[in-house]
């Protein structure tokens, strides 16, 4: 079997990167293995990029910068609403590159893609968005207005979990203000950046605007030492986040670094359950809880505790998991075999520390098949101090925590070191406000279970799960991709005679 395995890997296609408008070849001599999670086989060979092929990419990107910032932008927002054309002209067939290399079910990855689509689509009103302001005569013939200007080459480094939508979080906007980029894609799943990177280069943007090279840790550091990279975005586990950020930070680059997770959804006693389970089904298990936005943990408030596991149970039980490209799959498999185990472990792990596995995943037959499939598992009798309450599993795996009322619920999770997403599921508009006001998390959700903000709003957490001063997309992309600058004018002939020595004033 190893043999063949060996001999299947000798003809996949070598991916390599896109810089100044063309792929180019593998230089650097190593490459990792690209696996179609629903199989386990290898589909491609990705390359990992050595430190000069980087450096490549950035100079491609400085060099375009110049004719790029001065284009106006409307011009820029014409290639964009191109590319928009180009993206829906070619959803499916992105959706299923994700599938292939990703392994959430094609229905989902079609919606993924249209949630990039959609920053895309405000990254196209940039004439509007970099409007600014103007005062007219603020005394002695001065006028002051202000702008806002790109930064010059700037990189995202991006997850595997979402690699069509996650990069649009970033270059468009990034793109749209002026800047030019070199994206580092997750070396998991590859394949949708390159062809992003063509369907842009179809769409009229020119040569070393937007750049792509794969690659492993020597590529995200040879991104963060580089003297010409002005600003960098990060979506990721908190470790790499706070890594990035404080480097980066500490060689003068602006940075927005996202990181982990710990979401929970509160079932209050009044809300409706059938809507409640309805959502903690689809946050907790859709995309095999691969989500940096999945519901991991079910907070049970009173007496609501026993029958939301009695109604959560037999749904958890009935998950269809298959092959995503299969359209009535409910839920795929995880990303690589190293995930898969990562995932077991936590179970194994909230075993040992005396939480109730109620439905364990490790038994679904699924789980024996090829590929690196796992099935929904959920947990009851979940404490705060468990390994499984406390950090990020990234995986189908949902914990029910029982608390006894609504107070406790609101410190329960402001005590968490994650301040990503969290929901509430009431009936009670009074509960609601006091939970959004006093809830220490940066999206919430009423009785929305995946609150993930609209293109023109802002994606971002709090506390550990954000490093940096901006959050993503919408307005705050537009802020964080752009610098402000103030000028104050008069002309000579409103100049009055001799040197001024006390503070100018208004007058």
């Amino acid at each position: 079997m190893n043999a063949v395995n060996e001999q299947a890997k000798l003809s996949v296609p070598q991916l390599g990167h896109f810089i100044d408008g063309q792929r180019v070849a593998p230089a650097s001599g190593r490459f990792k293995d690209v696996f179609n999670p629903a199989t386990g086989r290898v589909g491609a060979s990705v390359a990992l990029a050595s430190v000069e092929e980087v450096d490549a990419a950035v100079q491609a990107a400085n060099a375009a910068f110049a004719s790029w910032s001065e284009t106006a932008p409307l011009k820029r927002a014409r290639i964009l609403f191109k590319f928009k054309e180009l993206l829906n002209q070619h959803h499916d067939e992105l959706a299923l590159l994700i599938t292939r290399e990703h392994g959430k079910v094609f229905t989902d990855a079609q919606g993924e893609v249209v949630r990039g689509i959609e920053v895309v689509e405000f990254a196209c009103g940039i004439p509007n968005l970099l409007k600014t302001d103007f005062t007219d005569q603020i005394g002695g013939g001065i006028d002051n207005w202000n702008l806002r200007q790109p930064l010059g080459v700037v990189a995202g480094i991006t997850p595997f979990n979402f690699p069509v939508m996650v990069p649009m979080w970033m270059f468009p906007v990034a793109l749209a203000c002026g800047n030019t980029f070199v994206l580092k894609p997750s070396e998991r799943d590859p394949s949708a950046s390159l062809r992003i990177a063509e369907l842009l280069k179809e769409a009229g943007l020119p040569d070393g605007v937007f750049n792509v090279v794969n690659g492993d840790k020597v590529a995200v550091d040879a991104l963060i030492d580089h003297p010409d990279v002005a600003a960098l975005s990060f979506v990721g586990s908190t470790p790499i986040a706070e890594y990035i950020h404080t480097e980066a930070s500490r060689r003068g680059k602006r940075v927005q670094a996202l990181g982990g997770a710990k979401n929970h959804l509160v079932v209050m006693p009044d809300a409706d359950l059938d809507q409640a389970v309805d959502a903690l089904i689809g946050a907790a298990y859709g995309s095999a809880g691969e989500r940096c936005m999945a519901i991991s943990v079910a907070v049970a408030v009173g007496d609501v505790a026993d029958t939301l596991i009695e109604r959560l149970v037999p749904r958890v039980k009935s998950l269809i998991i298959k092959n995503g490209e299969q359209l009535d799959a409910e839920m795929g498999p995880l990303v690589t075999a190293e995930h898969k185990a990562k995932v077991a472990g936590y179970i194994a792990s909230g075993v040992e520390e005396g939480a109730k596995l109620v439905v364990d995943g490790r038994e679904h037959p699924v789980a024996q098949a090829d590929g690196f499939f796992i099935g929904g598992t959920l947990f009851d009798q979940v404490g705060a101090d468990m390994k499984i309450y406390r950090e990020e599993i990234f995986g189908p795996v949902l914990a029910v925590v029982r608390v006894p009322d609504f107070a406790s619920a609101v410190a329960l999770i402001n005590a968490h070191e994650f301040g990503n997403g969290v929901s509430l599921f009431t009936s009670d508009g009074g509960v609601a406000r006091a939970f959004g006001r006093q809830i220490k998390v940066g999206m919430v959700g009423i009785n929305v279970p995946i609150p993930v903000p609209m293109a023109w709003h802002s994606f971002g957490g709090w506390k550990r799960s954000l490093f940096g001063d901006h959050h993503a997309y919408g307005e705050e992309g537009i802020r964080f991709y752009t610098r402000y600058k103030s000028i104050m004018q008069r002309w000579p002939d409103s100049i009055a005679k001799g040197a001024e020595f006390t503070m100018p004033v208004a007058k």
